[in-house]
């Protein structure tokens, strides 16, 4: 909310234009370019300061960095006030609207799917698909934590994904950060492709046309991420030892969100790209499975009891 109270305030330029003609935003204000970047920044990094060396609440450390955005706006960069209040009202709305309606119905299916027992049954349809950690990252990390960056974005994957991870047997700490490295392919489209349609609103360029130039920049990351993410993970020799599924997984996601960003628009794309994604893995799972199995400590498992299941039909319709 504060980075987006403060954007209107920084490239006010649509903003101005259209509340009062004898403001035009300047973005060299100080003179000197980096300056010019720096103190704008300084909101944001305050708040980041607040919350990781100071410890305090989020809301109250929003406050002080909405407050500093404010005076910053006003002094060094020449809004007039009235413009700097309705900026901030207008990210406050923002916020609210449509991003807090789509986090809010995510949040309450999640803990609603919790407490009915679902999301452990879900876990073990994810988990269990496979004892291969690699493969479990590929599936859940990568390809589920997509689907959940699209449906609501803004750190939802790595909460949710990052529990999977955890009651898989990965360290919490380790299992965040695999979350978030898996995240950096659909974060363009998350949240039902709010940044996209936020970048329009900003720029006035045809969703359409920035869906496609975005998605044509990104299949190739989205390809090479999962290769990135289990090298991070277990080493280059034993990300080689699971290609099959690496090209599988990160081929169909990127090609499948292409695809929907050209013909469609930002608005599924993740959630498109990471059903592909998934069915496609699973499908390579039944036939074909590393040589060498690893679990979550990189221990050899290869010769270890099997005590992977199928889940049945009823049981994956009652997860999902």
């Amino acid at each position: 909310m504060i980075f987006a109270s403060f954007l209107p305030a920084l490239a006010g330029g649509s903003v101005a234009s259209q509340t009062s003609s004898l403001w035009l935003q300047n973005y060299d204000a100080t003179g000197h370019w980096w300056l010019s970047a720096l103190v704008a920044a300084v909101p944001l990094l305050l708040l980041i300061v607040l919350l990781l060396a100071f410890g305090m609440k989020a809301h109250r450390a929003a406050l002080l960095a909405l407050l500093t955005a404010f005076v910053l706006a006003i002094s060094v960069f020449h809004m007039p006030a009235k413009l700097a209040v309705l900026a901030a009202l207008h990210g406050a709305a923002y916020g609210l609207f449509p991003i807090f309606w789509i986090i809010f119905p995510v949040i309450f299916m999640y803990e609603l799917t919790v407490r009915a027992g679902r999301f452990a049954l879900l876990q073990q349809c994810l988990t269990h698909v496979t004892q291969d950690s690699r493969l479990q990252l590929l599936l859940i990390a990568f390809a589920f934590g997509a689907f959940f960056e699209g449906a609501a974005g803004f750190g939802t994957p790595v909460a949710v994904c990052g529990t999977l991870l955890i009651g898989a047997g990965f360290p919490p700490i380790e299992a965040a950060a695999y979350a978030l490295l898996a995240n950096t392919a659909p974060v363009a489209f998350g949240a039902l492709g709010t940044p996209v349609i936020a970048l329009h609103g900003v720029t006035g360029i045809d969703t359409g046309v920035l869906s496609h130039l975005i998605s044509a920049l990104l299949t190739p990351f989205c390809i090479l991420v999962p290769f990135w993410l289990i090298a991070a993970f277990a080493g280059f020799r034993a990300m080689t030892a699971v290609w099959p599924a690496i090209i599988v997984s990160g081929v169909t996601f990127g090609f499948t969100q292409l695809a929907v960003a050209t013909f469609h628009g930002p608005w599924l794309v993740d959630i498109a790209a990471s059903i592909v994604s998934i069915a496609a893995l699973l499908l390579l799972l039944r036939f074909w499975k590393p040589r060498q199995i690893l679990g979550t400590a990189l221990q050899d498992l290869t010769l270890a009891s099997d005590h992977t299941c199928t889940p049945s039909r009823q049981d994956i319709f009652r997860a999902v």
